[in-house]
């Protein structure tokens, strides 16, 4: 079963890719499309008989890969509850976008080509999250690198696309650089790279840090056992910022929304950016025993969960305010692995990808209705118009604002999520977490204005598109809106439903989680995160309740009830607003940074370098003197038989010459 799990949407990339042509668009969309839909049924089957069953974790073999020296390598499988997790969340969402793009591609031309990038982009993710060692991981984490960079330039006739595309792979290759440094000296400190050997020697190898055994050599300097896992450890992490798009490493993000809607709901809600979260997730027995690599996930997470939230306040393209949305919530996540909350965070993953790709592929709906239209300034009063799109982004907005009832089980999917990482964190022992509670909470704030101004400035109001667009407004398809109805029910349900689950009591047991987690994640002999998070203050458990109002209601203040506001604050507060609509200039910052100077030094040995020195004196040089020769030499063909009668003559009396002079020796 795991075989077809991961290997049908492989087949589904190559029959769409080598014989698109063959099978028409029609038959490419359906034979992919199929083929996801089975892969998803059969991990809900995995997720339901594994997680709730009793069988232990277990290896499915694929095939011998590497034997060279001690590094031996198999391609196998690594089957636990963190897995069929991810399965699930993986193949459910794309067999969605894949249904989905159906209608929203219908009149590109190249739809094979597309829905063969998408079944590639699964196929890529499933190979990372049901890695048995580091090299599998890595492999799969290169190819959703790879594939997002053709899904986000799928439309590479657009120079914004191309560049988007660029500069997604460009800055993931920056974080892989530290993943792959990672990988190595975890074979360095090891001897492994399969998790099973490293996990099982991680205990005793943390039990002899305060030795003075010098474990590993980084940049010159010799590193102890305890600084040696710190590093690798943040090396790591380094590359699940690139992935996950966290703060520094996360100007890729916004820009990806060049790629078609169906791909952005692809990439925040199921592959891609949850990659970094379930690295980090895996490898929580590594990072468990170092306490100033799991500070610096939560601050990390913590700040990038603020600086997003503070950017989608008052950007205006509206995949650009849920792409924010994404980048904030994956902020969450990464504050709740840094304070060993990883049943949280892997829960809030779940439930994210449910909404999220819910408002992704509403927002898709709404820019198919309007026209390929994008800027929220030029839409509104669309309510009555898409009504049945209208609800479902309503849905997706209250399950990302986290609505529910403290203290009940009443509530959406981001309420019980959402709610567990702020607790979590709140009782954190890392020595960052009052920071990172103050960030999550004035996110969360941050999080309901922006997400209901969004719904405000789109579907309420008076009409700022032009009247013959209005006038083409309509519904989507069914075949747009099935996924929809579906993803609308995950974001009501998924949380209730599996809120004990995840972080339910008795999470603490003999230093594993419950159950249900079973050897999945690691909880060290100290972490009781689980269980203290249950027993927080009813005036923490209210805090996200409240920003999630006191969001609202200023959101209808500013869009409803006095929509000429927020232009005259936009005004009086110009700095500011110029600030946060420039994505607090990261983008110029880099440009004058990097980008310049490595544009510079390209050019500069491009002319002297290659074109002065090593063409100079090399190829072009040879060349150049051998036709300054040939030049020469072509003079002395004239044409008339007395030069060369008299060429002759002289050659003859140099040839006398030299053997009058060789003959007399």
């Amino acid at each position: 079963m795991y075989h077809a799990i991961v290997f049908l949407p492989l087949i589904g990339f190559l029959l769409a890719g080598l014989f698109g042509r063959s099978l028409g668009a029609k038959g490419s969309e359906y034979v992919t499309t199929g083929l996801l839909m089975i892969s998803a049924v059969l991990s809900w089957i995995a997720f339901l008989t594994f997680a709730y069953g009793d069988s232990g974790p277990q290896n499915v073999d694929v095939l011998r890969w590497i034997n060279s020296g001690n590094l031996n390598v198999n391609w196998a499988f690594r089957i636990d509850t963190l897995t069929v997790v991810m399965l699930v969340v993986v193949n459910t969402v794309s067999a969605l976008v894949h249904m989905y793009s159906i209608g929203y591609m219908h009149h590109d031309p190249h739809r094979p080509r597309f829905f063969a990038y998408l079944s590639l982009f699964t196929f890529a993710m499933l190979m990372l999250v049901t890695s048995d060692n580091l090299l599998q991981m890595f492999f799969g984490w290169e190819g959703v690198g790879l594939a997002s960079y053709l899904l986000i330039g799928f439309w590479y006739k657009r120079p914004a696309a191309n560049a988007a595309a660029i500069k997604a792979f460009i800055v993931n290759r920056v974080g892989d650089f530290g993943f792959a440094l990672g990988i190595f000296g975890l074979f360095v400190l090891f001897g492994s790279i399969e998790f099973s050997t490293i996990f099982a020697n991680v205990p005793d190898f943390a039990a002899g840090a305060g030795g003075e055994e010098v474990a590993m050599t980084f940049l010159g300097y010799e590193l102890g056992k305890a600084d040696a896992l710190t590093i690798v450890c943040l090396l790591l992490f380094m590359g699940a910022m690139g992935k996950s798009a966290q703060f520094l490493l996360h100007t890729w993000l916004p820009d990806a929304m060049e790629g078609p809607t169906p791909v952005s709901a692809l990439i925040h809600a199921a592959t891609m950016v949850t990659a970094g979260v379930f690295l980090v997730a895996r490898l929580s027995p590594l990072f468990e025993y170092s306490t100033t690599a799991l500070a610096v996930v939560t601050f990390f997470g913590a700040t990038t969960a603020f600086f997003a939230a503070t950017d989608g306040l008052v950007q205006n393209d509206i995949k650009r305010v849920i792409a924010y949305s994404t980048c904030s919530q994956l902020g969450y996540m990464f504050a709740a692995l840094g304070v060993g909350a990883y049943g949280a965070a892997i829960f809030h993953l779940f439930t994210h990808a449910f909404f999220k790709a819910l408002l992704f592929l509403g927002a898709g709906s709404v820019i198919h209705a309007v026209s390929d239209e994008q800027d929220m300034r030029r839409m509104g009063g669309l309510r009555g118009h898409i009504p049945k799109t209208y609800w479902m982004m309503v849905i997706g907005t209250l399950a990302l604002t986290g609505l529910g009832i403290p203290g009940t089980v009443i509530g959406t999917a981001g309420f019980f999520s959402k709610d567990a990482i702020i607790e979590s964190v709140y009782v954190g022992h890392n020595g960052v977490e009052s920071y990172a509670f103050a960030m999550l909470v004035v996110a969360a704030l941050f999080t309901s204005f922006y997400s209901w101004r969004l719904i405000f400035m789109t579907f309420h109001g008076r009409p700022r598109a032009s009247a013959d667009v209005m006038n083409h407004v309509h519904e989507s398809p069914n075949v747009m809106l099935v996924p929809l109805y579906i993803l609308a029910v995950g974001s009501v349900l998924a949380g209730v439903v599996f809120i004990n689950s995840f972080t339910g009591h008795g999470a603490h047991h003999e230093g594993w989680y419950n159950d249900f987690w079973r050897e999945a994640l690691f909880a060290g002999p100290d972490n009781h995160i689980l269980e203290e998070f249950h027993h927080v203050p009813f005036a923490v458990k209210s805090a996200p309740f409240a920003m999630m109002a006191l969001g609202f209601f200023v959101a209808l203040w500013f869009y409803i009830r006095s929509p000429d506001l927020p232009k005259t604050l936009a005004r009086q507060q110009a700095g500011l607003y110029a600030f946060l609509l420039n994505k607090w200039y990261f983008d110029e910052v880099y440009d004058f940074l990097f980008v310049r100077p490595a544009k510079r030094l390209g050019h500069f040995l491009w002319k002297r370098g290659d074109g002065w020195l090593i063409d100079g004196f090399g190829p072009d040089g040879v060349s150049a003197r051998v036709l300054d020769l040939t030049a020469r030499v072509v003079r002395l063909q004239s044409g008339y038989v007395y030069h060369y009668a008299f060429a002759m003559l002289i050659g003859v009396a140099a040839f006398i010459t030299w053997t009058m002079v060789v003959g007399g020796r």
